[in-house]
């Protein structure tokens, strides 16, 4: 945990002060923004090509402006190069298609059964294709370093696991307001699927477990992705773009699980920085969501 504490002190004391205003200013005014006019839910209503179209804008003005203001700021060349101008460039397309993807495969002729197993398989195809599209800019990039910080050399969880315990009382306070058991435990929404499931329990476990890869995902593209190979061209200022990025993608969640979203995206950047791993924020990422499920679940139950 010290160790942990060191790095954000480190980062705190080193951060260019200009760009974390910024950055801070940009995540700000989108979440006002979006809560302000629904722009989450006028998007997701929209139809055709226009989702995909206004996720993209939406993602090139949280990532690439950071970029631009950090390159007037320092006086460099960052879009003189092409590898980074196509990382740049395709990072949001990459996400709003993300985003936009909707599962329509038929498993079963029965309803809700089907769109069960269209949710238990949403996430981990998602999974593959971001995957996919990663080690395709890693083999471009050429780098001899491991494969977005995925290498599990010297990793230790201890530290993370108690990073993750400080956040259980946090969550067992959201988990009695109203807008958070609103949208927790995700379970929830298949109910009837869930339900008609020959065995309850292990249909469960399956969607749950499909939910968790999600976060592997987001880890990767993220984390591994926008903080590590970004850090090639930007060293530690490819944190502060990331972390604007990061918290758009939480338009659909509770005011302050977007806010708090932009923070802790700065902390698993920075943590990912230094130890050059995804897994310590997988951990806490992936934790809190499965003890938001629960709590959702015991919240639901009691209030």
């Amino acid at each position: 945990m010290k160790v942990l504490l060191n790095y954000l002190k480190e980062y705190l004391y080193s951060v260019d002060k200009r760009m974390l205003l910024v950055c801070s200013m940009l995540a700000a005014t989108g979440i006002f923004l979006n809560y302000h006019f629904d722009l989450n839910r006028r998007i997701i209503s929209s139809e055709g090509a226009l989702p995909f179209v206004w996720w993209f804008l939406i993602f090139s003005i949280a990532f690439v402006l950071p970029y631009v203001i950090f390159s007037l700021l320092n006086n460099n060349t960052l879009f003189t190069k092409r590898v980074f101008l196509l990382f740049v460039l395709l990072a949001p397309a990459i996400f709003a298609w993300k985003m936009c993807f909707k599962a329509d495969f038929h498993f079963s002729s029965t309803g809700e059964l089907n769109a069960f197993y269209n949710q238990v398989f949403y996430w981990p195809f998602k999974l593959i294709v971001v995957l996919l599209s990663l080690l395709a800019l890693w083999k471009i990039e050429g780098s001899s370093a491991p494969f977005y910080g995925t290498s599990t050399n010297g990793f230790k969880w201890a530290p993370y696991m108690g990073l993750l315990c400080l956040m259980i009382p946090l969550i067992a306070a959201a988990s009695t307001q109203p807008d958070f058991l609103a949208v927790y435990p995700k379970l929830k929404y298949l109910h009837n699927g869930h339900q008609a499931a020959s065995n309850i329990g292990i249909s469960a476990i399956a969607y749950e477990l499909s939910y968790g890869s999600d976060f592997l995902t987001i880890e990767l593209f993220f984390r591994g992705f926008l903080v590590l190979a970004f850090a090639r061209f930007a060293g530690g200022a490819s944190i502060l773009p990331m972390a604007v990025f990061y918290c758009t993608i939480h338009f659909g969640k509770p005011l302050a699980e977007c806010i708090s979203s932009y923070f802790g995206g700065i902390i698993l950047g920075v943590i990912t920085y230094n130890t050059r791993s995804i897994w310590g924020g997988l951990i806490v990422h992936l934790g809190i969501a499965w003890l938001m499920e629960l709590g959702g679940y015991l919240g639901n139950m009691y209030y």
